[in-house]
């Protein structure tokens, strides 16, 4: 019996390797084995396997916490993706307070370490229903604490999160749903998922919905049921699972698998009004080339506080903020509604905002100013006018002004022109001292910005921009796009050169190009704009021809907006201008409002085209709060419409005034667009028509935008005055 019972042992060992054998040849499981021998003189093998796979979880190294173990801070270069910040900063910043959410209900309130545990809660509470690594995960959201802790909680599992607002059209969240193939959905609040619940319940396929703020019992009921998950459900199953994970049973099924800087972090679609949005891919490498250099234009301290009034799914307040969380700042959450009284509550040492802002709170100041009396009126407007002579003698003599020149001013010149502007700035300097104490000093006080104000997505007017500065307010402009993660150059304080977007971020290369040639063109010289370097996106998602035409075999990125490279100057005003990047408009045709909106002009320009008055359109407004249009009119139309609306039975009134033609046109382009997405404001009327021989077209009759809107600058300036 001896030999009998070895042959039932061989066969088992034959049909089944040692577990040590699985997990060398990379199939990692774990075994029992059951032998039972027969005690009859034929035997019968009985074998069972029970086989259990262990779950590879793909996350990021400071959330490998659930052995029970800490996980370990790491150092800034040892960041390998976002959420790796987190234990960081809780290491050591602690007990310093992180967010402030006041406007939500309840209103939130959590120091580092408390924040790093509602995320590593969060991120169990997401593998607790199913999430997946790689998986994509739509978040439909408005910026608020929760919104942070659930971005960063997708992000931790590996899985994908696709943002976007909540004031967005349906149809538009639909398809940026569908396109991303996300599989489930985090929302505002149950007001907003009323709101496009009917529409996806039958058009999307739903795992799962979480609601970040407000009640279930809110909801709408469906016919298709979902499962619907509170913030606190998510967050109370992460806790417990979190609990589990302190027995060493439970966390020996995991196996754990970094992220790659190289994988995806989020999709963020662009904004688009004729055609789709296209979604940006952006790694984890992308985003943490922003944290850690965004310190070089925004030198942020611990314990300093920022106001976030932006919405968090766009790119600019989203790095930013990301990058702050680095630094143990104090963030307190905001909105237009609450500006105002907040930033005299608050008095933040940083606003990041858009141009919009700083506009609003420049048309504030001015009717304060102008509703006062006529002595305080007339020695405040005098005394700011003093200011602004002195700051710009002083740009000068510090060698801060913008010249396309690339040849550097005789040195004697140079040395004349310095010692005039300080000569100039030494007898306004008093007077400028005098503004400060009467006038700068309480509107100061009124705005309640003690550092800075950082600007980005859109142009900041130089008249704003000189404002501010004569008054003692810095604001910093900046410079990207959602493609390149998104900040590309920015101004910094020591270096603030009014009129540019400052230099590049640190490792990030600009060229510029002849728009027709793509021949590299030297400092000074406009041209389209390239970018290449870390934040430049991996690319649009599921659209690789798309990606093509944007970003070349070399890695340049076509920014598809018009600027030129300061020229480098040893002597002069200029001298410290040397490597700047200046804006000029965009090549391609959508346009940026001041709000940070984007409007594409062609679906405006057809709907107006449909009109008999209009002959040619072209809609303007970069960098301004509103929609304008260039307009040739169509004068015979005009004049007859003209003799049936004022003298039916009086041929001789054919003449029409300008006043009247431009009435009858802006009527016309009223009716004809009164549909699409956004209104034209300021129409200007021109009379010679955009043609190839004068250069206003092309050879294959487009219009060109850039020539329209040069040849007729200073009359686009009054329109908007």
């Amino acid at each position: 019996m001896a030999s009998t019972s070895l042959a039932p042992s061989a066969l088992v060992s034959r049909f089944f390797p040692s577990p040590r054998e699985f997990q060398d040849s990379g199939n990692y499981k774990s075994f029992s084995r059951r032998t039972r021998v027969s005690s009859r003189l034929r035997f019968r093998v009985h074998c069972e396997s029970t086989v259990q796979e262990k779950e590879l979880r793909r996350c990021s190294r400071s959330s490998v916490s659930g052995d029970g173990a800490a996980a370990t801070a790491l150092r800034s270069n040892e960041w390998k993706a976002v959420p790796d910040i987190w234990r960081s900063s809780a290491d050591k910043y602690g007990d310093r307070v992180a967010v402030i959410d006041p406007y939500h209900d309840p209103p939130s309130t959590f120091t580092y370490r408390q924040l790093e545990q509602e995320i590593l809660d969060f991120v169990e509470g997401l593998r607790a229903i199913g999430v997946k690594a790689d998986e994509k995960i739509a978040l439909f959201a408005d910026n608020s604490c929760r919104w942070l802790v659930a971005d960063q909680g997708i992000m931790a599992t590996g899985a994908v999160n696709v943002v976007r607002g909540s004031r967005s059209s349906v149809e538009e969240l639909l398809q940026i749903y569908c396109h991303s193939e996300s599989v489930g959905l985090v929302v505002d609040n149950p007001e907003f998922f009323n709101r496009i619940a009917d529409t996806f319940s039958y058009k999307a396929s739903l795992r799962f919905v979480i609601l970040l703020w407000g009640d279930k019992s809110s909801l709408v009921t469906s016919s298709r049921q979902t499962p619907v998950y509170s913030y606190k459900e998510i967050k109370n199953l992460g806790q417990e699972r979190r609990a589990k994970f302190a027995g060493s049973s439970v966390a020996g099924k995991y196996e754990y698998e970094f992220i790659n800087p190289d994988d995806i972090a989020t999709i963020m679609y662009t904004s688009g009004t004729t055609g789709n949005p296209k979604g940006v891919m952006l790694t984890h490498h992308n985003l943490l080339h922003q944290i850690r250099n965004l310190s070089e234009f925004v030198p942020a301290k611990a314990g300093e506080r920022f106001l976030s009034m932006l919405p968090s799914w766009h790119a600019y307040e989203r790095a930013c903020e990301y990058f702050i969380f680095t630094c143990g700042v104090e963030q307190k959450y905001t909105s237009i509604r609450f500006l105002k009284d907040d930033l005299k509550r608050y008095q933040p040492h940083y606003l990041i905002s858009v141009p919009l802002v700083y506009e609003t709170l420049y048309s504030g100041i001015q009717k304060q100013i102008s509703t006062s009396s006529p002595v305080r009126k007339f020695l405040a407007l005098t005394l700011i006018r003093v200011s602004l002579a002195y700051t710009e003698m002083r740009r000068v003599y510090e060698g801060l002004c913008l010249t396309k020149n690339q040849k550097p001013p005789v040195y004697i010149v140079s040395m004349v022109d310095w010692l005039w502007a300080r000569v100039v700035a030494f007898v306004l300097w008093p007077l400028h001292m005098l503004a400060e104490k009467l006038v700068h000093k309480k509107i100061r006080s009124s705005i309640g910005i003690t550092k800075a104000g950082v600007s980005g997505g859109g142009s900041l007017p130089m008249h704003i921009d000189k404002f501010f500065e004569a008054i003692g307010v810095n604001v910093q402009n900046g410079y990207g796009l959602t493609e390149t993660s998104p900040v590309v150059s920015a101004r910094r304080l020591n270096c603030n050169i009014l009129g540019s977007v400052g230099h590049p971020i640190k490792d990030t290369e600009f060229k510029i190009v002849d728009q027709e040639t793509g021949a590299v063109l030297p400092p000074g010289s406009k041209g389209i704009v390239k970018v290449r370097g870390p934040p430049v996106m991996r690319g649009y998602y599921k659209n690789p021809v798309a990606t093509k035409q944007v970003i070349d075999e070399d890695g340049w990125f076509n920014t598809g907006d018009m600027g030129w490279i300061a020229p480098h100057h040893s002597t002069g005003r200029s001298r410290s201008c040397g490597g700047v990047i200046v804006l000029e408009g965009r090549a391609k045709d959508t346009i940026v409002l001041s709000t940070g909106e984007n409007v594409e002009p062609l679906e405006i320009e057809e709907a107006a085209m449909r009109s008999s008055l209009i002959q040619q359109i072209v809609v303007i407004g970069q960098d301004q709060r509103r929609l304008g249009a260039i307009i040739i009119p169509n004068k015979e139309a005009a004049e007859g419409v003209a003799k049936n609306k004022i003298s039916p039975v009086d041929p001789e009134v054919n003449e029409l005034s300008k006043e009247t033609l431009t009435t009858m046109v802006y009527e016309e382009l009223r009716k004809w667009t009164s549909e699409c997405s956004f209104q034209v404001g300021p129409v200007l009327i021109v009379e010679e028509p955009f043609t190839i021989d004068n250069g206003f077209m092309t050879p294959t009759m487009k219009i060109r935008r850039d020539k329209v809107v040069d040849q007729y600058k200073d009359e686009i300036d009054g329109l908007y005055k």
